[in-house]
């Protein structure tokens, strides 16, 4: 009788395991790959008749093999995953960057728009009206917007 509880919970185990993993999968950075592995390893265990529970040796192979697979998941995760840091911009730092004029600026509203790199940001000029699509550099920034120079 024993046999079969083990049987029954190693594959409760496993089962409860492959979902985890299928939440990772469709939601990576939930981290729930770790859990699921050891919880994998776990029942694959149970399924094998080691007693992890009750028997000396069991416990200590259980842990053991748990903390491995635990490991071995977290450096396979490290690996899998892109080693990029997030872009992080704010208007203070386009000081001095140039980009392009989509909507025409000029240097009473802050109507006009310009693209920096691949973010539009709402601009006006320092006097002169630039039309649509010249080439300008950020030299202020002012609230919510850029003010903007046409570079000649």
């Amino acid at each position: 009788m024993v046999l079969l509880e083990g049987l029954a919970l190693g594959w409760l185990l496993i089962v409860v395991g492959a979902v985890l993993l299928l939440a990772e999968m469709h939601s990576p950075g939930f981290f729930a790959a770790v859990p699921a592995t050891v919880l994998i390893v776990i029942g694959i265990l149970l399924l094998l008749g080691i007693d992890i529970f009750n028997s000396g040796w069991g416990v200590v192979i259980g842990v053991t093999v748990a903390i491995c697979a635990a490991v071995l998941t977290v450096w396979m995760y490290s690996k899998i995953t892109p080693n990029e840091s997030p872009t992080t911009i704010s208007r203070d730092t386009l000081i001095g960057m140039e980009g392009r004029v989509i909507k025409t600026v000029d240097a009473f509203t802050i109507s006009g728009k310009v693209v920096i790199g691949s973010t539009e940001w709402s601009a006006h000029s320092t006097g002169a009206i630039i039309p649509e699509d010249r080439p300008v550099r950020v030299v202020n920034s002012e609230g919510v917007h850029i003010v903007v120079e046409e570079v000649l």
